[in-house]
């Protein structure tokens, strides 16, 4: 089984994902973690996107696609995976689709108003020591302004200004609407109400995600 998460920046896909792959025992595959890994490690790839990167410009298709293939041929995703950040465009579900055509997918899509993605995005604090992430209305810190890990300040990262976020979420928009069009036509998209505690929005998504593995199981035993 394959599962995508689609969800916009403060949907909480994140999390979720981790959720998931601790429940289900699937890989979770973030695009974004596999071209960190891949400059880091200097590989053939990872020197291309690097050089991309260094130029301001967004990393190409190509690259990402072919991140994406190497990952899932690893054993690990033999039984399944879950992709956060790819497929982004129509481009790439179809690129995805000569990847890895025959697995069954689902598609999950976290679905959260463009009002509560503001207040959340606005009210998300990072450490700058440590990377941990808080938001001031779900997951606030124990003390207020100091980071539970290594009592660092936290601060607001320049791209949850508000200005910043109506921005980014206009691009999500434009990007991604035809994807969900897409899989909405293939009959694998199913929307989660992605508003209330992250223990509520997963078991959303669990109640979708066991009925589906369910019907992949009894699939594979008719075959």
């Amino acid at each position: 089984m394959r599962i995508i998460l689609l969800g916009a920046p403060g949907s909480g896909k994140g999390t979720q994902g981790d959720l998931m792959a601790k429940r289900y025992g699937f890989p979770r595959i973030s695009t974004g973690d596999l071209l960190r890994q891949a400059v880091k490690m200097r590989t053939p790839l990872g020197r291309k996107a690097e050089a991309i990167m260094k130029e301001g410009l967004l990393v190409n298709d190509e690259i990402v696609e072919e991140l994406v293939r190497e990952r899932i041929a690893d054993p690990g995703c033999r039984k399944g995976y879950i992709l956060d950040g790819f497929p982004r465009t129509v481009a790439q579900a179809e690129a995805l689709k000569e990847i890895d055509g025959k697995r069954p997918e689902i598609v999950i899509g976290v679905e959260v108003p463009s009002e509560v993605l503001m207040e959340r995005l606005s009210r998300r604090r990072v450490c700058p020591s440590c990377q941990a992430i808080y938001n001031l209305i779900v997951q606030p810190p124990k003390d207020q302004g100091q980071c539970d890990v290594c009592q660092s300040k936290l601060v607001q990262r320049s791209d949850d200004e508000p200005d910043v976020i109506r921005e980014r979420l206009k691009v999500y928009c434009e990007q991604t609407e035809k994807l969900k069009d897409y899989y909405l036509r293939k009959r694998s998209y199913r929307p989660v109400d992605g508003r209330g505690t992250i223990e509520e929005i997963f078991r959303r998504i669990v109640h979708i995600l066991d009925e589906a593995l369910g019907k992949d199981e009894m699939r594979r035993v008719e075959t």
